[in-house]
């Protein structure tokens, strides 16, 4: 084997956001997690559940989320394909864009690259530094992340958040 196959193919830390606001959310989450084993990442720690209000429009269900720290052996675009497959098994439609959806699975973090793949995908998760449901879970699970491009810690990046963000998670 080569020593760049070799490379690849070595574990990295990737941390994935996973939510539902359709359907029974618990479960569609612990199915999510379920497919997402079955197809080689293996778990390291699994924040609490949180509950937030539908965003942009709070009047649509409420998400339920998780944030997962898990350990995988290929590329980032390998394991978006596998994110995609599973949100498309558990149900999900293309809708319009923040739609109610029975599963969504993002990669917030990929091994602490930064990457640009345009219209497909951008590590670290583009929005990941705006999102309550995603910074307090991911606190709970690494409160030692530090953001490779805005160059701030979780603590730093939750202290930014407005008052109303904070105030409208719920830990479950």
């Amino acid at each position: 084997m080569k020593r760049q196959d070799i490379l690849e193919n070595q574990a990295k830390i990737v941390y994935l956001g996973i939510g539902s606001n359709l359907g029974d959310r618990k479960k569609n989450i612990e199915i999510a997690k379920s497919h997402l084993s079955e197809n080689n990442l293996d778990f390291l720690s699994i924040s609490s559940f949180y509950e937030t209000p539908s965003w942009p429009d709070p009047k649509k269900p409420k998400f339920l989320n998780v944030v997962i720290k898990v350990k995988f052996c290929f590329d980032p675009e390998s394991l978006l394909k596998i994110c995609k497959k599973i949100e498309i098994l558990l149900g999900r439609k293309k809708g319009k864009k923040n739609d109610p959806r029975i599963c969504d699975i993002d990669i917030i973090d990929f091994d602490k690259k930064v990457l640009i793949v345009k219209n497909k995908l951008t590590l670290p998760h583009k929005l990941m530094h705006k999102r309550n449901f995603v910074l307090i879970p991911f606190f709970e699970i690494q409160k030692e992340w530090h953001h490779p491009i805005i160059k701030k810690d979780l603590k730093s990046l939750i202290s930014s958040l407005s008052q109303a963000d904070i105030r409208s998670i719920k830990q479950i």
